[in-house]
C-alpha cells in the first residue's frame, strides 16, 4: 500500500506540535487521510488551550472549569430520603448461618415466644428471628408485623405481603407482657450487678 505524508505546524495546538497527514494512494480505502499529532519534548500543561465548548455553534465557547477539593456526591432529593426497595424474603438468604465463639462452637438457638408467628413460604423461627432483629434495628418507622389476614398473605404473599415488615403476623403486646419484660430485665441486671461486685472484691 502507498502513502502520501504531509508534516506541518498545527496552529490549533501548543508550539512545538505537528500535525501528519497519510493519504492513502491504493486499496479500499484509497483516497482517505489518517491524522497523527506528534510533540516535540515534554508537554507544558499550563500552555495547553482552555477546553472548548463542543456545541453546534459558529462562536467558540469558553468551558468554566470549577474545581473543588470536596468528594462528596451531591444528591438531589426530590421526596425526602429515598431507601433501597427490599426484596421479599431476602431472611431466607440467612438460612442455615449460624453465629460461633472464637473456638468455632455454634451458639445455642434462641427460643422466640410462641405470640410471634411466622408469615410466609417456608419461614422457619430462624429466618422469623433474622426478620425481627433487623426490623428493630434498621427500620425508621413502628414494628407491627404483618397486618393483612393470615389467609391472604398465605395464599399470595407476593403481593399481599408489606416488605417494610418482619415476616411476622402482627401482634398485640398487652400490659402483662409489658410488664413480665420488665420484671425479666430487672433480674437480670440484678444478677450482673452481683457478679460484678464478685469480680471487683
Amino acid at each position: 500500500m502507498s502513502v502520501e505524508k504531509k508534516k506541518f505546524e498545527c496552529s490549533a495546538l501548543p508550539k512545538g506540535w505537528q500535525r501528519e497527514e497519510v493519504i492513502r494512494k491504493s486499496g479500499i480505502s484509497a483516497g482517505k487521510v489518517d491524522v497523527y499529532y506528534y510533540s516535540r519534548g515534554v508537554r507544558n500543561d499550563a500552555s495547553l488551550v482552555p477546553p472548548i465548548r463542543q456545541t453546534a455553534s459558529i462562536f467558540k465557547q469558553p468551558v468554566t472549569v470549577y474545581k473543588t477539593q470536596e468528594g462528596k456526591v451531591k444528591a438531589d432529593f426530590k421526596h425526602g430520603a429515598q431507601e433501597k426497595p427490599k426484596q421479599l424474603f431476602w431472611e431466607k438468604r440467612l438460612e442455615g448461618l449460624r453465629a460461633c465463639d472464637l473456638d468455632g462452637f455454634e451458639f445455642d438457638a434462641m427460643e422466640l415466644p410462641r405470640a410471634l408467628r411466622a408469615v410466609g413460604p417456608h419461614v422457619g423461627e430462624e429466618t422469623l428471628l433474622q426478620s425481627v432483629a433487623t426490623a428493630l434495628h434498621v427500620s425508621t418507622q413502628p414494628v407491627t408485623g404483618q397486618t393483612g389476614s393470615r389467609s391472604a398473605l398465605e395464599k399470595n404473599p407476593g403481593v399481599f405481603l408489606n416488605p417494610d415488615q418482619p415476616l411476622v403476623q402482627a401482634v398485640a403486646v398487652a400490659d402483662e407482657d409489658i410488664k413480665r419484660q420488665e420484671e425479666r430485665v430487672a433480674t437480670a441486671r440484678k444478677k450482673l450487678q452481683d457478679a460484678l461486685k464478685r469480680f471487683v472484691a
